[in-house]
This record gives structure tokens, sequence and C-alpha cells, in this order.
């Protein structure tokens, strides 16, 4: 009760927390989250997955900025893919069946399954290269009458 009087009163003491020993980072802000090519690729899927949801991770390809999310390492032979020129890095990325693969400055692969764009559009990484597909609805008969009833 005292110390809640003590606030009420605007004569609590007021102590700093040192910041010595101190673990907290802060919140991360899209600007500091930019991925830097040159480094092996665990530190690549460690920094992606470490700005995994927000801020995201991002870097530019095409002048767009691009942010990844989903990563994780591969470890197998290099997958067959289509190039995706990425500023900054060493080697071309390659957008395959199940995602984007980077390199790191090892080598090493890191696979990234999900793109987000400027705009807000996310999408698999695997369809970076697919034309914006926009298939009309098509109804049956049945279906027509329903939507038709419905109406």
């Amino acid at each position: 009760v005292e110390a809640v009087h003590l606030i009420a009163d605007g004569r609590a003491p007021r102590i700093p927390q040192p910041k010595e020993g101190a673990t907290y980072e802060g919140i991360q802000k899209k600007e500091n989250a930019e991925i830097s090519w040159d480094q092996p690729a665990a530190a690549l899927h460690n920094w992606i997955r470490g700005h995994d949801k927000v801020p995201g991770a991002w870097t530019t390809i095409d002048g767009q900025v691009v942010t990844f999310y989903g990563s994780s390492l591969l470890d197998a032979s290099v997958p067959a893919g289509q190039e995706l020129g990425i500023k900054g890095a060493s080697r071309p990325g390659l957008v395959t069946k199940n995602g984007l693969v980077v390199f790191g400055n090892d080598g090493k692969m890191v696979l990234v399954r999900n793109l987000q764009f400027e705009d807000g559009k996310m999408i698999p990484a695997s369809k970076y290269f697919s034309v914006d597909e926009t298939a009309a609805l098509e109804l049956t008969e049945e279906e027509k009458k329903m939507a038709e009833d419905i109406r």
C-alpha cells in the first residue's frame, strides 16, 4: 500500500536500470535486417530465421526489396533450377521446385520457402518466375443454380 501511495504522490524513487549486463536488444527495425551475403550459409540461415517474421530479412532482387521467410540449411547436391540474380550475392540464387536456394560464401546452401514483395504480396519462392496466374472461377450448372438461389 505504501508503494502505491508513493507512486500516486509522485514521490516513488526512480532508479535507472544499468546498461551493463543487459541482454535486451530492443525492437529490430526493417532497415537493419538487410542480408549481408558475405558470410557462410549457416550465418545466412540464422539471420533469415532470426528475423522471421518481424521485421523480415530482406535483399534486393531486380531492383525490388524482397523479404525472405522460412529458411533451412540444405545439405544435398545443387538442385536444378532457374538462376536469379541477387544484389550483393557472389553467386546467383536458384529458383527450384522447393523454393529459392541461396549460397553462402562457403559454397553451402540455404533454402528459402517464401518471399514477400514491397507491395505486401507473399508467394512461395518456387513460384518466383511463374506468371501471375489468375484463374476465372468456373461454376457447373448445379453450382450456378445454387448461386442464383443464394442471391
